[in-house]
């Protein structure tokens, strides 16, 4: 039997974990909405119950820790002994029972259809993409069915994926959008094939004929409302993902308010289900930036007499050794309050090496500290 243990008395374990099952492990939590700490104690209370254990492999082993209860860890402790086992093999196959018998729910596809994520801020370099990327990421490793748009004619995020933009005589979502084209959207999609994804991460890829998409909207005689270009272009995608992720242009053009129309509260939805994120970086320009963008919102707000949700600041590529600049800046974010900032991403060369080899960042460095920021983000739009 368990002896018994007081919840509210915890102290920090420090360990090893295969990294494939401490990712396993954090993934699942996340699916779950399960504190890692509670998933653990939860782990070795039912290893301690379930007697002999498979032996798992270590080898390769990580840092790990988590905070469990005093009298749980003392218990566990003695067990390992009395079984010959390390306290490392013995929390790894507490972690393995943990998630072999709490597995992923399926989830259906909501009612009111996708949640639409926008990432924007006109100025460029703040790495609107690679949050975009990274969070769609997250999402579809979650267990979420996710789809994240190219809406910039760089195509920036197409390519950092490995994924051709479309070409420029070829259907395109900005076509869609203006109505010169006739095939379904859902044929313009490409599946990220990997594993952690399982099957539920897809990208709509960019297409340079975007540049021009401002200046046919104004002049375009299929589309009545501006504004709502982009929703009836995705609408035929929203039941079949829970999460649509928009990466957006540098831009305060037609193309921008359109994406924010997209992002706006529905009637009936809930606030803070979509909206937008906004890309910051620690230094000035981006705080003139953001108060164009807020203009911008909040114009097209009172004209369309709509909402549209600040989902938070995403401060990116942080390095605190710049010192007052960067550190003051930051704390200028998080002053604001509302929004509030989300995630700091440090400036670290994880990313960087996973667009070099175009791959995504999740499957590149899983368990890099921007991969961490990702995920923290995801778990902020699912809450």
């Amino acid at each position: 039997m368990t002896a018994p243990y007081s919840p509210g008395d915890r102290e920090k374990v420090v360990s090893k974990l295969p990294s494939a099952l401490r990712r396993e492990l954090k993934v699942r939590a996340a699916q779950l909405g399960v504190d890692i700490k509670d998933a653990v104690t939860e782990g070795l209370s039912a290893w301690r119950d379930a007697g002999e254990r498979p032996m798992v492999d270590t080898s390769g082993g990580g840092p790990f820790s988590t905070y469990i209860p005093t009298g749980l860890y003392a218990a566990f402790k003695d067990d390992c002994k009395s079984r010959g086992v390390s306290f490392a093999q013995g929390l790894a196959q507490a972690v393995r029972l943990w998630v072999d018998t709490h597995p992923a729910t399926r989830r259906s596809p909501r009612p009111t259809g996708a949640r639409r994520i926008v990432i924007g801020n006109q100025k460029g370099g703040v790495g609107k993409t690679s949050v975009a990327a990274g969070v769609a990421e997250a999402l579809a490793e979650m267990g979420h069915r996710a789809c994240v748009i190219d809406f910039d004619p760089q195509c920036h995020l197409s390519k950092q994926l490995g994924i051709p933009p479309i070409e420029i005589d070829q259907p395109s979502l900005a076509k869609h959008m203006l109505g010169e084209a006739t095939d379904p959207l859902r044929n313009l999609l490409v599946p990220i094939e990997d594993g952690c994804f399982g099957g539920r991460l897809f990208v709509l890829p960019g297409c340079k004929d975007a540049f021009l998409l401002d200046a046919k909207l104004a002049t375009s005689r299929h589309v009545r409302v501006k504004e709502t270009a982009l929703e009836k272009a995705l609408e035929p995608l929203e039941q079949t993902f829970d999460y649509i992720v928009i990466d957006c242009p540098p831009s305060l053009g037609y193309s921008m308010d359109t994406a924010l129309y997209y992002a706006r509260t529905r009637e009936g939805e809930e606030a803070g289900t979509s909206g937008i994120f906004i890309p910051v970086l620690a230094e000035d320009s981006s705080a003139d930036a953001f108060d164009m963008l807020d203009e911008q919102i909040q114009d097209l707000s009172d004209d369309m007499d709509i909402d549209i949700e600040y989902l938070g600041f995403v401060v990116n590529m942080y390095d605190s050794r710049r010192g007052f600049v960067a550190t003051s800046s930051l704390n200028a974010w998080k002053e604001i309050g509302d929004p509030d900032v989300v995630a700091v991403i440090h400036d670290q060369s994880e990313q960087r090496k996973a667009v070099r080899v175009k791959q995504p960042l999740l499957v590149y460095a899983p368990e890099s500290e921007q991969a961490e920021a990702m995920r923290t983000i995801a778990l902020r739009i699912a809450a």
